[in-house]
C-alpha cells in the first residue's frame, strides 16, 4: 500500500520564537557552521529544521498576503519585552525588542519608523548587559559584539555594503598583537559579528 499523501489543507504548525531562532542561525551559516550547528543542537532542531524554518520564514516575506513588519514580529515573537522611543534626525521612531534565549546578553530589535515601516531589524546588546571589551583583532572573534559596539569601539568606521539582505559590514582600523593598526573588514549578520578579514599595516581601513 502507498503511503498516504500530504493533505494540502491541513493546517501547518504556527511559526514560533524557535523558528525564528533558526531563521537567524541559518543566516549564519555561511560564515560559522561549526557555531551554527552547536547552537542548533542547543535548540534541539536538525539541519532539516533549520532549512524548513528559514523557507516558511521567506515564503512568510514573500507572500502577497503578507503582514506589515510590525504585525509579523508581534505574531512569531509576541508582545516586545521592551518598547522605547527613540529620535533619529528630525524624525520620532520606536525601538521593540525581544529576547533571544540563545544569546542571552543580546536582544532582536526591530525600529520602526512613525508610519509602522520597518527601518532595521537586528541583534543589539541587552539593556544592563556588560558589552565586550574591545581593543585589538584578537578580539574580533565570532559572535564576539555587535555592529555599534565594533564601530564605536573603532572609530572612526566606514559603513561597507552588506553583501544581502540582513547583512552589514564596517572598515576600520585595529591594532594587533603588537600594536600595528591593521585594516580590517567586518562582516555581520543579523547585526552580530561573523568575521574580521585583516589586511596589511595601514592607517586606512580596508578599501579605504
Amino acid at each position: 500500500m502507498p503511503p498516504p499523501r500530504p493533505n494540502p489543507n491541513r493546517p501547518r504548525s504556527p511559526f514560533t520564537p524557535l523558528d525564528f531562532q533558526l531563521v537567524l542561525l541559518r543566516r549564519m551559516a555561511d560564515h560559522n557552521p561549526d557555531l551554527v550547528a552547536a547552537a542548533r543542537r542547543r535548540l534541539g532542531a536538525s539541519i532539516t529544521d533549520m532549512r524548513e524554518a528559514n523557507k516558511r520564514w521567506q515564503a512568510m516575506l514573500r507572500s502577497p498576503h503578507a503582514r506589515a513588519a510590525a504585525t509579523r514580529y508581534r505574531s512569531v515573537l509576541g508582545p516586545p519585552e521592551t518598547t522605547t522611543a527613540r529620535r533619529i534626525g528630525d524624525l520620532d521612531c520606536e525601538a521593540w525588542q525581544w529576547p533571544v534565549p540563545l544569546w542571552p546578553d543580546l536582544r532582536f530589535e526591530a525600529l520602526l519608523a512613525p508610519n509602522g515601516a520597518l527601518w532595521n531589524e537586528w541583534l543589539v546588546r541587552a539593556p544592563g548587559a556588560t558589552p565586550p571589551v574591545l581593543r585589538t583583532l584578537d578580539d574580533l572573534t565570532p559572535w564576539s559584539c555587535t555592529v555599534d559596539e565594533a564601530a564605536r569601539a573603532f572609530a572612526p568606521a566606514r559603513p561597507l555594503e552588506g553583501t544581502a539582505p540582513t547583512r552589514w559590514g564596517l572598515a576600520f582600523t585595529a591594532p594587533d598583537g603588537q600594536g600595528v593598526r591593521r585594516r580590517v573588514a567586518a562582516e555581520f549578520t543579523w547585526g552580530l559579528l561573523q568575521r574580521a578579514a585583516v589586511g596589511g599595516p595601514g592607517g586606512g581601513p580596508v578599501g579605504g
